[in-house]
């Protein structure tokens, strides 16, 4: 995935940077062409792709001819595939003799001298190794919006508020050595060993026994956790039990304590759940209520039984809780101030269940229980050698000479305490509910040693008949399969236990060969990822990896492939934090390793994406934050390749600390963070540096006057401004949301207007963006600068509505309509009034918000238009209230049709989203606004917008007049053409002039598609500013989003991957099965019905889908029809939502390689783009824009006309207007103005398709001019015709084939060109009557002409007919009165659509016959 979706390598931007994450698995992008070869898919970001298994010197020319078959759109042939013959002309043979203008040498080469570059090695090469698709971004799917509101689902709650700490622990021990309780018979011999100490060993006096026995038991504890206070209480009696209990309650306060009891030298406890102790002369045994002791331990407290029969005390223990919680309602109830003992939040371990005695085996410990829960490693080694089959050196006794302590990992003890350690941990972590983990593994370090170790005793003890048991339960686990690598490190251990006792001993040196196990775990968690599937589960070794974390051997590793599993989400994420990642990578801030500082980035900048809030406090404790500010400050570089990338991350971690948090704006605030931001924020190769460069500083002065000081004094506005026409638009954006946030200082002196005036100046340029997201973003600017000088721009909106009353009462007829509406001036000369507003950045502003309010995407309009209401409110609560409502009421009157007749406003009337409420699927444009006066603010701003956009004065509205006929301002006569002396008017006027629309009354409209994520405003929501920006937290989603691994279309195996598959695999048989019929197009008849169906509405523009079976329809208004021409099925019908008296030019499919978009383009200069176009439920706006600013929406006119350059990604635009724009579709923004050179409009586009430097553009008055966009602006065009003199109906370039250059004009001359001649190299007379449609096939030497008189005539390219048709007209429509309205050749297949004017049908002929036709 390309960083910020970097634009194609080109002269308008610099080449797509390298992967994000370089230093581990980072995600490659592969192209499309390799789907063939079973490699990754192609990138939907405008990656470069990679290059083909065979170069193009390989190909043989068959081959070469397919590649160049599709350069159209630059995908490739890449496979074996069936020999396509290709002479050296493939249609010599249907044609005729070379005419005297053209030699025998011309024929079969390409024209324009393109044929050596076309078939050298370095193009082709070009052509096969580079692909882009476009419109695909994130920025597209989303809308700019994030996923879900901010942080309104954080992960889950991985910090654990309510932590507590074991601080005092009672070591009951009740072993009464010597005397065997009455109700145990045991066997002979049977275990004695009480803490590895055997009593039958000692001759010491009893008393001395008890107290080893209870410092060993003592020091076990201690291993499991220092900090807690022991106390040994050995064979206490009753009155004891009760004064230390209280005491250790007392003491502990709310903490827990810890109540060990082992109760070996007692009787059993009773099925009522009582417990024996002594009584003070030790000659009886006392029973103690399990309800007594919780009386005087109270809660929280850990209980650990190693008893016979423990379940007894369990079964009981719920109960005797439920009594005293009883106890305490109905005491609460009685004083509800009464402080009550806690009896709640208790954990119970018992060495077995009700009726289950305790092993009696002589090798094992009596406290086999004990042992397990405190010497686990001991306990373990001993079991292995007990349990093992096979034969040992090794004995019982040696288990305990094991070197090394449990707190050095190097040594043999301290490496298995951490193996064990880790598996237990992992166990249950795999096992347990996350919650219960949580609470038992890490919240005290007490409960989570003793857990740990009771699933050894799990393991261990059912083995022996004993079934251990736990309050709260776990789950089994004694079968994990992990003990088995437990096992095995025991096995290693105890295979150089004998060398290293020896050692010890002092025989001969033995060095210990420390376990595989960690490396082995390692080696399993990154198979784990590597074959991740599309499912949200943890691998089973993530324990382990925070476990090697510890280690500075394996640690480099391990934080790698952390940073791999961060990378796959934010339930990674949530995960990891939730098995203990935290405290580990806040420790590692503190290291100094240079060479971790790369993947400490990458996994923080994981991190803080998904919670910031509750970590803000942790970077700034103990200076954590400086680890990444210090990034952003040292030239010394990341040891990296994509250092850049990770100053990027830097940035992100450094705003996400910032935001929303004083404390960290204070800390981070210096004139040399600014300037590192402002160095970065220059830096050509990485966008993502950009973008985040401008959010860092946004952030930083975000609500901070000291900070906007300091980043006055750094020339930080400046630079942002500078980034208005940075070539990717997140970039764009982010600089527009760190100068909104720069606006605000409280002291609005004249030098910080100064300097906001300059910024606002800056941005007025933005308003044409072509990125939508961008000009939201804008809009928040602009909302923000409104609110903040709102009284000039209260000036500015009224004297736009006055001057909008003038304009209206001195045009035509102004003075008789003023007159009859009872409109009076006072003899007041408005047009000499001066403006308060003029000249000034407020009122320029307001004109800009004015035009983005009729802005062709839903949102940006609606945003605009909160602006302009809020504005208005404003106006009517302020003392110029009635002067406006005059001024309304007086515009109202005017554009309101007189009882005479109706008045013919100044432009052709528009119908936009904000002024069209009842519209059919958009009423969510505009509230419903439940007043008068609204309405009328609303009308006044739309025909302000209107006339600034230099549309006429007024728009109508839905209750204005909506008469279609022509204004003949001057503008328009302009864009009629230069009237030529002697000839007719009519030459230089569209085919297209008299014809006349349907009713329409009769004219259904069809559904208007929305973008993905538009939300309808609440119908009594009120306009208020400023607006909310939410492109803060879209951006944040790029660092929750997989960065490593391939997108789900690259991933072999996924559904969209083998859907890609598929349709390359499609595409290339189509490539296949048409080539060869290009022969045959030249000399056959193309009289073949193929298909018949009617479009419902008059067609006027058709395109034909290169591989799917759609064919896209425009009509005379607003509609677009998709049919499935094979079975002539309609797939679907919305409507584009151009305004009234305006209609769609042009259609072009884009990415139709893979999933296709639909492109239109409107006579009032809108580009829009649209998604799942084929599905009538299911299609969306992706981006709308306007790429022409000055037309006149109108269906007299050439309108707009465009071309596409699918492999340069550029989109010509020209029509109604003195200029071409070059548009470019990866940076969305107008690369080129070019000079139309002519007072005449532009006709029709055409371009070279391959290198795409070259284009044609046809004109009303006749003349035909190449244009070349390497050359400046000015000397653009290289090459002009005039031998045309009439009204160029199309001019075409095949962008396959011979590189055909046609053009023909409305009196019938079709010429064909080579741009290096001065004259055509072959004129025909196509037909003696108005020549209306002209279309050419992309590879085929074939053309096709329609005229007004119902004839439809196929040429070949050497200018002989080979035949007419005359397409079906209903049977009440004269032919004559139905001439041909639009035609299109499809791509690649033999196939030629066709539509009549004055009835929807459309026809498709073939010069092929169908199989079994």
């Amino acid at each position: 995935m390309a960083l910020i979706q970097s634009p194609p390598p080109g002269p308008d931007s610099s080449p797509p940077g390298t992967s994000y994450t370089d230093f581990v698995n980072p995600r490659r992008t592969q192209p499309l062409s390799t789907l063939a070869n079973g490699q990754g898919g192609g990138s939907q970001n405008h990656a470069a792709r990679g290059s083909t298994a065979s170069s193009p010197d390989d190909l043989s020319p068959e081959q070469q001819e397919l590649v160049r078959a599709r350069t159209g759109d630059q995908t490739l042939v890449h496979r074996s595939r069936p020999q396509v013959t290709r002479r050296k002309t493939d249609v010599e043979s249907e044609r005729h003799a070379p005419t005297p203008s053209t030699s025998e040498a011309e024929v079969g080469e390409l024209r324009h001298g393109w044929e050596d570059q076309y078939n050298s090695s370095e193009f082709l090469s070009l052509l096969t190794s580079n692909f882009y698709m476009y419109f695909t971004d994130k920025r597209h799917e989303s809308g700019g919006k994030p996923k879900d509101e901010p942080f309104a689902t954080p992960p889950e709650n991985w910090r654990e508020k309510d932590k507590q700490k074991t601080v005092s622990a009672a070591l009951v021990l009740c072993l009464n050595i010597g005397v065997d309780p009455p109700d145990i018979v045991k066997t002979n011999p049977t275990a004695t060993m009480e803490c590895w100490t055997n009593p039958a060993t000692w001759t010491t006096s009893t008393n001395k026994l008890m107290e080893t026995v209870g410092k060993k038991l003592q020091d076990q504890y201690e291993t499991l956790a220092m900090k807690t206070r022991y106390k040994q209480y050995l064979d206490p009696s009753v009155e004891e039990t009760k004064k230390f209990c209280t005491s250790l309650r007392r003491n502990a306060k709310e903490e827990r304590v810890l109540f060990h009891y082992n109760g070996h030298g007692v009787p059993l406890p009773t099925p009522s759940g009582e417990f024996w102790v002594f009584n003070r002369d030790y000659t009886q045994y006392i029973p103690v209520s399990m309800y007594d002791l919780q009386t005087w331990l109270g809660g929280p407290s850990v209980y650990v039984y190693d008893v016979s029969h423990a379940g007894h005390i369990m079964a009981n223990f719920d109960r005797f809780i439920e009594k005293h919680e009883a106890e305490n309602a109905e005491a609460r109830q009685q004083n509800p101030e009464t402080q009550l003992p806690v009896y709640s939040n208790n954990i119970q371990l018992a060495a077995c269940g009700k009726d289950e005695m305790l092993p009696t085996n002589p090798k094992l410990p009596a406290d086999l229980f004990t042992a397990c829960l405190t010497s686990p490693i001991i306990m373990s080694m001993k079991f292995h050698l007990l349990e093992d089959p096979l034969p040992s050196n090794v004995d019982l006794e040696d288990v305990m000479k094991t070197p090394g302590r449990t707190t050095e990992r190097r040594s043999p003890m301290g490496e298995l305490n951490w193996i064990l350690t880790a598996v237990t941990d992992t166990i249950a972590w795999n096992v347990l509910p996350p919650h219960l983990f949580k609470s038992l593994f890490r919240q005290d370090l007490m409960i989570a040693a003793l857990f740990r170790n009771f699933l050894v005793a799990q393991r261990i003890m059912r083995h022996y008949g004993c079934h251990p048991i736990s309050s709260p339960a776990i789950p089994l686990t004694h079968n994990h399969p992990l003990w088995e690598s437990w096992d095995l490190a025991i096995e290693m251990v105890l295979s150089q236990l004998k060398k290293l006792i020896a050692s010890d001993e002092g025989g001969p040196n033995y060095e210990y060969q420390h376990s595989s196990f960690f490396t082995e775990q390692l080696v399993a968690f990154e198979v784990d990822i590597e074959q991740h599937a599309p499912r949200e589960q943890a691998p089973t070794q993530l324990p382990i990896v925070l476990q090697v974390l510890l280690s500075q051997i394996h640690r480099l590793k391990a934080l790698v492939l952390l940073s791999r599993f961060l990378d796959l989400g934010p339930w990674a994420v949530s995960m990891a934090l939730t098995v203990g990642i935290f405290p580990y990578v806040v420790k590692l801030l503190q290291s100094p390793a240079y060479e971790l500082r790369p993947i400490m980035i990458f996994i923080w900048a994981r991190i803080i994406a998904i919670d910031p809030r509750t970590i803000q406090a942790d970077l700034l404790k103990d200076n954590g934050y400086k680890y990444f500010v210090n990034t952003l400050l040292t030239d010394s570089g990341i040891p990296v390749q994509n250092a850049s990338e990770h100053k990027a991350m830097a940035a992100f971690i450094t705003a996400m600390f910032c935001r929303n948090y004083r404390q960290g704006q204070n800390v981070c605030l210096s004139p040399e963070l600014f300037d590192a931001c402002i160095n970065n924020l220059q830096d050509p190769e990485n966008p993502l540096l950009r973008q985040w460069s401008c959010l860092c500083i946004s952030v930083l002065w975000h609500d901070n006057v000291e900070a906007k000081w300091v980043g006055i004094r750094c020339f930080a506005h400046h630079h942002l401004c500078a980034l208005t026409i940075d070539p990717v638009p997140e970039v764009r954006a982010a600089a527009v949301h760190a100068l909104t946030n720069f606006l605000g200082i409280p002291d609005l002196t004249a030098q910080v207007a100064q300097h906001e005036e300059n910024i606002a100046c800056a941005l007025m340029t933005m308003t044409m963006d072509g990125n939508t997201m961008v000009r939201k973003e804008l809009l928040v600017f602009f909302s923000v600068f409104v609110r903040r000088y709102q009284n000039k721009f209260l000036v500015a909106a009224y004297e736009t509505l006055v001057e909008e009353r003038d304009s209206l009462m001195h045009s035509d007829n102004s003075v008789e309509r003023s007159k009859t509406n009872g409109i009076f001036t006072n003899g007041v000369n408005h047009e000499t009034e001066s403006k308060i507003s003029e000249d000034t950045v407020q009122g320029s502003l307001w004109l800009h918000i004015l035009v983005m309010s009729v802005d062709p995407h839903p949102e940006v309009s609606q945003a605009a238009s909160t602006i302009v209401e809020y504005v208005y409110e404003a106006l009517l609560d302020s003392p110029l209230a009635s002067s406006t409502l005059q001024v309304i009421d007086n515009i109202v009157s005017l554009t309101r049709p007189s009882a005479g007749g109706s008045r013919q406003p100044s432009a052709a009337p528009t119908s936009r989203a904000p002024q069209t409420p009842a519209s059919t699927g958009i009423q969510g444009h505009q509230k419903n606004e439940g007043s008068l006066s609204l309405g009328l603010r609303r009308n006044a701003s739309v025909a302000a917008a209107l006339k600034f956009l230099g549309m006429g004065g007024s728009a109508s509205t839905d209750n204005l007049s909506a008469t279609p006929t022509t204004p003949h301002t001057a503008e328009q006569k302009r864009l009629s053409g230069p009237q030529r002396i002697g000839i007719p008017a009519e030459w230089s006027t569209p085919p297209t002039q008299h014809d006349s629309p349907k009713n329409a009354a009769k004219y259904q409209k069809a559904k208007v598609p929305l973008p993905k994520w538009y939300k309808k405003p609440a119908a009594d929501e009120s306009p208020s500013l400023p607006l909310k920006s939410v492109f803060f937290d879209w951006a944040i989603e790029y660092f929750r989003e997989p960065q490593m691994k391939p997108a789900e279309p690259d991933e072999p195996g996924s559904d969209e991957y083998n859907s890609r598959l598929w349709r390359r695999v499609r595409n290339e048989r189509t490539l296949a099965e048409t080539q060869p019929l290009k022969g045959v197009a030249g000399g056959s008849h193309w009289d073949v019905p193929t298909a018949f169906f009617n479009n419902g509405s008059q067609p006027v523009k058709m395109c034909f889908h290169q591989f799917e079976d759609h064919l896209a329809i425009a009509d005379d208004r607003d509609s677009i029809c998709i049919f499935n021409y094979q079975t002539s099925h309609r797939l679907s019908r919305f409507s584009n939502f151009n305004p009234k008296g305006s209609r769609v030019n042009e259609a072009r499919f884009i990415n139709e390689d893979d999933q296709a978009l639909l492109m239109t383009g409107s006579s009032d200069g809108v580009i829009k783009i649209f998604r799942n176009y084929e599905s009538e439920k299911h299609v969306e706006l992706v981006t709308a824009f306007r790429a022409l600013t000055d037309l006149v929406p109108s269906t007299k006119n050439a309108g707009l006309v465009l071309d596409w350059q699918q492999g340069q990604g550029k989109l010509l635009v020209a029509g109604d207007v003195k200029v071409i724009r070059v548009w470019n579709a990866a940076t969305e923004i107008c690369t080129n103005d070019i000079p139309a050179r002519s007072g005449s409009c532009i006709t029709s586009l055409t371009s070279d398709q391959v290198a795409g430097n070259i284009f044609c553009a046809g004109y009303g008055d006749g003349a035909i001019r190449i244009f070349d966009t390497r050359e400046k602006p000015q000397t653009a065009m290289v090459k002009m015709w005039r031998k045309h003199k009439q009204w160029i109906t199309n001019v075409h370039m095949q962008r396959g084939g011979f590189r055909e250059l046609v053009s023909g004009s409305r009196n019938g001359e079709v010429k064909l060109w080579d741009i290096r001649k001065d004259e055509p190299i072959r004129e025909i007379a196509a037909t003696a009557d108005t020549l209306r449609t002209l279309s050419v096939h992309e590879h085929a030497p074939v053309f096709a002409t329609g005229t007004d008189a119902n004839n439809l005539t196929i040429f070949n390219v050497n200018g002989a007919p080979i035949n007419t048709l005359h397409p079906y007209t209903p049977s009440l429509i004269s032919a004559k009165s139905s001439p041909i309205a639009c035609t299109a050749f499809h791509p690649h297949r033999m196939l030629l659509a066709t539509g009549s004017l004055g009835h929807g049908n459309v026809g498709i002929f073939s010069c092929v016959k169908r199989e079994g036709g």
